[in-house]
C-alpha cells in the first residue's frame, strides 16, 4: 500500500463515541433550550414529551453533556495549546479561506482555528454549567436571590447561542475538509490527508526527522 493510502489512526474508539454523545446530546439541549426560550418555538416540546418533560429533561441532559466534554477536552488539552506557528496561521487568515495551505505553517494535531473552537466551547461550557445551576428551579434557583436568576438567565442564552453559532462552523469546517467527518467516523486518515493537513502532527507521529 502506498504512503498516500496508508492509515493513521486520529481518534481511537473511546474519543469518538465520547464526541458522538456530546454530539446527540448538543442536538437535544439546542432543540430543548430553544423551546424553551421563546413561545414561538414552544412547539419543539413535542419532541421531549410537552413542556414539563422538556423542563425536567433539559438540565440532567446539560449535566450528562458537560461531563461527557468535560473528559474529552482533558484529553485533548495538551494538543491545543496555542504556540508560534499558531500566531502566523491567524494572520494568513486569507489563504486558510481559499485552501492555499501550501502557504501556511506546518499544523499539529489542531490548526489555531480549531484551538480557538476548543477554548470557546470550554468557556461556553463553563458558563452554561455555572448559570444552569442558578436557574435550575427544581433544587438550586431559590438559593439565590432574583436578580441573579434574571443575569444568569441571560448568560445562559448568550453562552448557548455563542455554542451553537461555534457547532456550526466546526461542522462545516469538517465538511469542508474533505476526511476530516470520515475521521470522526472511522477514527483513521490517510497519510496523504495528514501530510497535507496537519504535516507536524504527522511528523510526530511518524517520528520523520525534518526535511524528510
Amino acid at each position: 500500500m502506498s504512503g498516500r493510502h496508508r492509515l493513521i489512526e486520529r481518534y481511537s474508539p473511546g474519543q469518538r463515541t465520547n464526541h458522538w454523545l456530546i454530539a446527540l446530546t448538543f442536538v437535544l439541549l439546542a432543540l430543548s433550550g430553544l423551546a424553551l426560550f421563546h413561545p414561538a418555538m414552544f412547539w419543539l416540546t413535542s419532541l421531549f414529551g410537552g413542556g414539563p418533560w422538556t423542563r425536567i429533561l433539559h438540565p440532567f441532559v446539560g449535566v450528562f453533556m458537560f461531563l461527557c466534554f468535560a473528559l474529552f477536552a482533558a484529553r485533548m488539552w495538551r494538543h491545543n495549546s496555542m504556540d508560534r506557528r499558531d500566531a502566523e496561521w491567524l494572520k494568513r487568515g486569507r489563504d486558510v479561506i481559499y485552501n492555499r495551505e501550501d502557504r501556511l505553517p506546518e499544523v499539529g494535531r489542531y490548526n489555531a482555528g480549531q484551538k480557538l473552537l476548543y477554548f470557546v466551547l470550554i468557556v461556553c461550557m463553563v458558563g452554561l454549567l455555572l448559570s444552569g445551576f442558578v436557574i435550575w428551579r427544581q433544587y438550586f434557583s431559590f438559593y439565590f436571590p432574583i436578580e441573579i436568576i434574571r443575569a444568569a438567565s441571560v448568560l445562559h442564552a448568550v453562552c448557548g447561542l455563542v455554542m451553537i453559532c461555534a457547532i456550526i462552523v466546526h461542522i462545516y469546517a469538517a465538511i469542508w475538509v474533505k476526511g476530516s467527518l470520515g475521521a470522526m467516523v472511522r477514527g483513521t486518515v490517510t497519510w496523504g490527508w495528514a501530510w497535507k493537513h496537519h504535516r507536524a502532527w504527522f511528523r510526530e507521529v511518524r517520528k520523520q526527522p525534518l526535511g524528510k
